[in-house]
């Protein structure tokens, strides 16, 4: 079976003040689906940019990175977008939602993109949002959220596409110890029903949950272990 993701020497580099420097050195990586991943390292250790290239969110320099067995690598920004939108679901630290968008309507919105009728969209949020226990604050704002309401409503906003991949960078950067817990279970969960997750993180916690923990040290892969 083909990888989910396959990195070939992915090399990315910035000029910065005349010199050149390596984001990622050529780094290569297969990940498969259902795998349950923590990418860890210190800050400048490339960790974003995987990341980003990973979700199509930038391009490496060279080298080619496959999704699902497509090379992505050198695809306009408008295939690149169609590929986000339908292969990857996104969950950033921040939650990302619309501030005036009950929870329901931001769940919906990534289905807009693919035209699909207002009834149907609104069918399939609501069933993401039961997914991750939240049926009964589907018509609240995000200021009438707790930080982990908040969170489960952008984890819901993210699975409502049926992503092949689930991306989360940072997912617990803003929550409390407890909150923490109770979104880390769900990813337990989701993992267990077999969504492929990958997290990109600082926090040890985070990554003892994973079945597989990727260390970045100065853009190269220092360590690659299956936890369990």
């Amino acid at each position: 079976m083909l990888p989910l993701i396959d990195f070939r020497n992915i090399r990315k580099e910035y000029v910065t003040g005349g010199q050149e420097i390596f984001a990622l050195n050529n780094v290569s990586l297969q990940i498969r689906c259902n795998d349950y991943i923590a990418i860890i390292g210190s800050s400048g250790s490339g960790k974003s940019t995987m990341m980003n290239i990973i979700g199509c969110l930038d391009k490496p320099s060279s080298g080619d990175y496959r999704l699902d067995g497509v090379s992505v690598s050198c695809m306009s920004d408008s295939a690149l977008s169609t590929v986000r939108n339908r292969k990857i679901g996104f969950i950033f630290q921040n939650f990302n939602l619309l501030p005036r968008f009950s929870a329901l309507k931001n769940v919906m919105q990534p289905l807009i993109y693919r035209r699909i009728p207002t009834r149907e969209r609104q069918r399939m949020a609501e069933i993401e949002l039961e997914r991750v226990g939240l049926s009964d604050r589907k018509h609240h704002l995000p200021t009438e959220l707790s930080g982990g309401q908040r969170q489960r409503v952008a984890i819901a906003r993210a699975l409502v596409t049926k992503p092949s991949l689930l991306l989360a960078d940072e997912p617990t950067g803003n929550l409390d110890s407890v909150t923490t817990a109770d979104i880390l279970r769900l990813f337990d969960q989701l993992h267990t029903e077999g969504q492929t997750v990958v997290m990109v993180t600082h926090d040890d916690e985070v990554a003892r949950r994973c079945r597989r923990r990727i260390t970045l040290v100065d853009g190269s892969i220092s360590h690659d272990t299956v936890l369990r």
